[in-house]
């Protein structure tokens, strides 16, 4: 059950905005504060989903219940309610951290909507704590040649930055993880980090995926429905094979970059976004420029720094770690005795061509494990990981 705090001093405005929510939605569980006192009172005893909060009120104005609340609570949304002479503070209130804006007299849709994409992105950063462990350790970037010893420094000098990034490199190198570092190594990492695979996702959906719809776009836009940049908002979006998106998609893209703003299908208003963007791809995109399949705007916005991550054949020196990481990992997943490797079956391991890099590596770890001896010997490589 979602629980909002409605924060307002006029009292026909506040039963209007408490009768509205409770009665569209049961799982609403909404509280009220007759001024931002109050209101500020009842956010550090309780733990609220949603803020709606008055802008001018008395003893506390609603700036003030905003500021104060991101120094104890910075994870809950704030949405303001502005009469018509404080809308320039309402935006303002946006720089501070608001979700959005709703002026009065309130607009039922535009209310209903805002709160449910307000308790959207609430849910989203909620998961991202949580999985935030998990993901620092499921991303470890593990070696210590020379290859990877430059995409670690790159990553360190543009991780603070909001400098885009785009990464190259074969399948299976780990780009993905490049990605998430450059996000937990920055200045957005308690905010949202949202991938999307380009290339899994139908070329007539990758719009609606990216910028949302709305009601009526289209025949199963059955609502409205926000998409992966206003989700995204505050933190990171990455755009894993952006190679295999259509120049349609890329076109608008390109306008979400140049103008920080998006417009969701079937709709004519603009939505700013504050949204670092990082790109992946397997492709030479210079070659799909000139083949006309990429735009070439677009890749110079995307390529203000190039990543470029190392096959595995060009760093034979890390796959002991590797080999290592992955013993240690698996077995603990599988529930199992962490099995050595003997120097023979390294030494063997070494010598093989990774042709699907670290992806095939760990699945070749993952069966000797399984299928190996107690400790997994040059034999077992031969028999169960020939190439």
């Amino acid at each position: 059950m979602s629980k909002i705090l409605v924060i307002e001093d006029e009292s026909a405005i506040r039963r209007v905005l408490v009768k509205i929510l409770s009665e569209e939605n049961e799982a609403y569980n909404v509280h009220e504060a007759e001024d931002g006192l109050k209101g500020m009172e009842a956010i550090k005893k309780d733990d609220f989903d949603l803020v709606l909060c008055d802008i001018k009120m008395p003893k506390m104005d609603g700036v003030e219940v905003l500021e104060a609340s991101k120094k104890v609570k910075p994870e809950i949304p704030f949405i303001m309610i502005s009469g018509h002479g404080d809308l320039d503070t309402a935006v303002n209130t946006m720089r501070l951290g608001a979700f959005d804006y709703i002026s009065k007299p309130p607009d039922l849709n535009r209310l209903l909507t805002t709160v449910r994409n307000a308790l959207d992105r609430k849910e989203l950063v909620v998961e991202n704590k949580i999985l935030k462990k998990k993901v620092s350790k499921n991303y470890e970037m593990i070696g210590e040649s020379d290859e990877i010893g430059v995409v670690k420094d790159i990553i360190e000098k543009v991780a603070p930055t909001d400098a885009r990034v785009l990464i190259t490199g074969p399948n299976g190198t780990g780009k993905e993880l490049v990605a998430h570092w450059l996000h937990q190594k920055s200045p957005r990492s308690s905010a949202p980090f949202i991938e999307v695979n380009c290339a899994a996702i139908p070329s007539e959906l990758i719009e609606s995926e990216l910028f949302g719809h709305v009601k009526g776009a289209f025949t199963s836009a059955v609502k409205d429905r926000a998409g992966k940049f206003e989700t995204a908002n505050k933190g990171t979006i990455f755009l894993d094979e952006i190679g295999d998106m259509s120049l349609s998609a890329q076109a608008k893209v390109l306008r979400a970059l140049q103008e920080n703003k998006i417009s969701r299908v079937g709709s004519d208003k603009d939505i700013k976004v504050d949204v670092r963007v990082l790109a992946a791809t397997n492709k030479d995109l210079k070659k799909e420029i000139k083949e006309g399949k990429f735009r070439e705007d677009l890749y110079h916005r995307l390529a203000v720094i190039l990543i470029k991550v190392p096959a595995l054949n060009d760093r034979r020196e890390d796959i002991p770690l590797l080999v290592d990481y992955f013993a240690e990992k698996i077995s603990s997943e599988q529930g199992t005795g962490t099995k050595a490797f003997s120097k023979k079956a390294i030494e063997l391991l070494k010598g093989y061509d990774w042709t699907g890099n670290i992806r095939e590596l760990r699945n070749v770890v993952e069966r000797l494990i399984i299928l190996g001896g107690k400790e997994v010997s040059e034999e077992d490589v031969k028999l169960f990981a020939s190439k």
